[in-house]
């Protein structure tokens, strides 16, 4: 048997747009040689399940070594085989209806995965790193004759008969001098850990050192000894090929500390598996999510049919999911084509749906099961929940049934217990319920303590993404607004229609205006004297709800970039009815009154972590002279 011929295609130029465009990617040609190795044991044992093969399986162990000397790397199977006419079908003949076709649509192609495999081209990939490839045949069938098939990565081949003794394949590259990096035994293992580390068939990889039991010495204790051991390098069954009712917490735990060595214990997780109407298999584990809002992102691991693809799975997933950990296995997600394409597919949508609803099923569920278990991890999920709520209509409307707020005190609520809890005491003249919330209790503090003194409840809102949380709750509930515990002074929070009067005179009210404008001289900072409880403070600062929280936005890219540019703008409430007030009033001098106007706007400043630099020394040196 001796034949040479020419590859069936119509151009020239198909090698070198292998190489020039997969270049950037080019370990995957082990991902794609590793693969068929596996497709070709899987279907001998498939054909000896269905009786069609009667003849002993053996080892079905592929085998990947490398010889650093030759300069070549091989990849062995006991599989199927091909025959010689095989070969031509399966080599020879590219799997697409022209070659002039597949240069035109991936001439300007960026992403390996936008070639490889589209056009049956898994193969073709061993040319990115070798001069020459040889394959080394004999088929399962009886009879068949070993071939040997060589090509240079020009369009030309030759078929020879072959010494193969076995069934199976071996694929040998002659890497060519740009690609030795690969002849490396780490750089192999790292790139078969990426991709084969959960392939369905034993992928053996060299040999490793292990230590076995030796019997015992003269005092009872156990001996061991060294031993070489073939280095399988995957897990031919990962837990997500498995059913849940098979496993145990342990055994997600397990694959969790295998997928991600250095982190903590996840909270919990979901087990897919789906098979209509599209196939779908893994695990989605909630990791604890704080504030590393963008550090969590691209840690699922997406799979088809157990081999590694991609972890960027940002148009499979919805968007707030990427936060979770994982991995997902499909082979109905169009793996090699564009991203516009991949958002307008069915099954694309049908599985970011099921996947949608799965993770709200799952948190209804623990919230329903053991409710103060589910409180003890909210801090932990909220901000996850919270970015779901916010960017899937259909995760909103579930997920307010198992949404929490929190409050000051620690306690938790649904939207709907909060809501009934602070009806009565915080709904205004204009009958909307306000909600009164804090970014930071410690700094706020003096606010909260006057909202408190009139038994209004303070929620804790300091996520990164509150102030679009907030947003969102106010276009939902009906009549309600959320309010800055210090966007203003609390009676001026929630108005009433009994509010305190102002006590001083029309003439002493623009007197104090007046003093506290010369004293202050900012115009970052408008004075207004306002009629309060005598209990609260002499001098409140605040900014505008509406200005601070457009600022807030501009600073998490909400796109209200005008907002952020603005300089900061204060509003100085000073109570009339406060005794301060009437003494800067019976103040002899004007400098006296001057300086206790300043000295009370001063300490108002410093509650808010306002005062600095040059105005805090004077600030002391005043305080000392007026003691």
């Amino acid at each position: 048997m001796q034949e040479k011929g020419t590859i069936s295609i119509h151009t020239e130029n198909i090698f070198p747009i292998i190489k020039k465009f997969l270049y950037s990617d080019n370990e995957i040609f082990l991902r794609e040689l590793v693969s068929n190795a596996v497709d070709a044991t899987q279907k001998i044992k498939r054909l000896a399940t269905l009786g069609q093969y009667s003849g002993d399986l053996g080892d079905t162990t592929v085998e990947v070594s490398f010889d650093e000397k030759k300069k070549t790397i091989t990849i062995s199977d006991r599989g199927l085989g091909m025959t010689a006419e095989e070969i031509k079908k399966y080599i020879n003949q590219v799997a697409f209806s022209g070659a002039e076709e597949f240069v035109e649509k991936f001439k300007d192609a960026k992403d390996a995965n936008e070639i490889i495999g589209k056009f049956g081209l898994g193969f073709y990939s061993a040319f990115m790193v070798a001069d020459k490839v040889e394959i080394n045949t004999l088929s399962y069938q009886e009879g068949a004759q070993a071939a040997k098939w060589t090509c240079d990565g020009s369009t030309s081949f030759e078929i020879t008969e072959g010494k193969r003794k076995e069934r199976g394949t071996d694929v040998i590259l002659h890497i060519n001098k740009d690609s030795e990096e690969f002849l490396d035994k780490f750089k192999l293992q790292g790139i078969l850990d990426k991709y084969a580390k959960f392939l369905p068939v034993p992928i053996k990889f060299g040999t490793k050192t292990e230590s076995v039991e030796d019997g015992e010495d003269k005092e009872g204790k156990k001996k061991w000894k060294s031993v070489e051991v073939d280095n399988i390098i995957n897990t031919t069954e990962p837990i997500w090929t498995k059913s849940p009712n098979d496993l145990k917490d342990e055994d997600y735990l397990k694959f969790y500390k295998e997928l991600y060595p250095m982190s903590e214990d996840p909270l919990f997780w979901i087990h897919l598996n789906v098979d209509y109407p599209f196939n779908l298999t893994g695990v989605l584990y909630f990791p604890k999510v704080k504030n590393e809002f963008e550090l969590q992102r691209n840690k699922i691991k997406l799979f088809s049919r157990q081999v590694f693809i991609t972890d960027e799975v940002k148009d499979i997933v919805p968007e707030f999911l990427m936060l979770l950990h994982g991995v997902i296995d499909s082979p109905d997600i169009p793996l090699n084509v564009s991203r516009s394409f991949l958002q307008a597919d069915s099954n694309v949508k049908k599985i970011n749906n099921y996947i949608t609803k799965k993770v709200a099923d799952k948190l209804a569920e623990l919230y329903k099961k053991d409710r103060k278990a589910y409180e003890a991890k909210w801090d932990d999920i909220g901000l996850f929940v919270k970015y779901g709520m916010i960017s899937e209509e259909k995760f909103y409307e579930k997920g307010k049934d198992f949404a929490l707020l929190k409050n000051t005190n620690g306690e938790y609520f649904t939207f709907e217990e909060y809501q009934s809890k602070i009806k009565a005491l915080q709904t205004d003249k204009n009958e909307q319920t306000i909600m009164l919330y804090a970014t930071d209790a410690e700094k706020q503090d003096a606010f909260i303590q006057s909202a408190n003194k009139k038994d209004y409840d303070v929620l804790i809102m300091d996520s990164p993404i509150d102030s679009h949380f907030i947003q969102n709750l106010e276009a939902k509930l009906e009549k309600t607004q959320l309010k800055r515990v210090d966007a203003d002074v609390v009676d001026k929070l929630i108005q009433k229609e009994d509010a305190q009067a102002n006590l001083l005179t029309e003439e002493q009210t623009k007197e104090v205006k007046e003093l506290f404008e010369k004293a202050i001289e900012d115009k970052a900072y408008t004075v207004e004297v306002e009629g309060l409880s005598p209990e609260e403070m002499p001098v409140t600062i605040t900014m505008e709800e509406f200005m601070r929280r457009m600022k807030e936005m501009a600073q998490t890219g909400g796109g209200m970039g005008f907002y952020g540019s603005l300089p900061d703008a204060y509003k100085v409430a000073i109570n009339g009815n406060h005794p301060v007030v009437d003494k800067i009033l019976k103040a002899k001098s004007e400098k006296t009154k001057l300086k206790l106007a300043k000295q009370a706007f001063d300490l108002a400043k410093l509650s808010q972590g306002l005062l600095t630099g040059k105005d805090l020394t004077a600030f002391v040196k005043r305080s000392v002279e007026l003691i």
